[in-house]
């Protein structure tokens, strides 16, 4: 029975293993729990970061970072771009449903100018061109969900 048992444990152990292998490579290697522009930890750490000191010029260091970029951007700075066009278009009053509440409190009676807005779906459109972001989410099974949240931003973003 104890032979038994310890085989038992062993093929438990050898299985769970292989699971979290399975979600690590799932995950991108990057921190990303889910496709939602805030499920990974860059976009969370922007968010906090945003949340203890909400000002405009953390949001506009992370876009221009994305949109002025030539080359392809890595993985960090587009995943903050994405956060960011994400406070952008909740402070236009265009929030994502799943937009993280803390944050919510933070942007409530901020306002961005257009220019700030029109660099928010710049940085977008570069993120979805042409990034390391990109080109993970390309290798993953949740690519189209992940397309289909950028657009659903931009068109937040674009929102009258």
């Amino acid at each position: 029975m104890r032979n038994f048992a310890a085989k038992q444990n062993r093929r438990f152990c050898v299985c769970y293993s292989y699971f979290l292998y399975q979600q690590r490579n799932i995950t991108h290697h990057m921190g990303t729990w889910d496709y939602h522009n805030f499920d990974n930890d860059d976009a969370a750490d922007f968010a906090e970061n945003f949340r203890q000191d909400p000002n405009e010029a953390i949001l506009y260091e992370a876009l221009a970072t994305a949109a002025e970029t030539e080359d392809s951007l890595e993985i960090p700075e587009a995943a903050e771009a994405l956060a960011a066009a994400e406070i952008v278009a909740a402070i236009l009053g265009h929030p994502a449903t799943d937009f993280l509440p803390g944050l919510l409190l933070a942007v409530n009676g901020m306002e961005v100018d257009d220019d700030l807005a029109d660099l928010a779906v710049e940085a977008v459109e570069a993120v979805v061109r042409k990034s390391e972001l990109q080109e993970e989410w390309a290798n993953s099974p949740d690519y189209p969900k992940w397309q289909q949240q950028q657009q659903d931003l931009l068109a937040r973003l674009q929102a009258e």
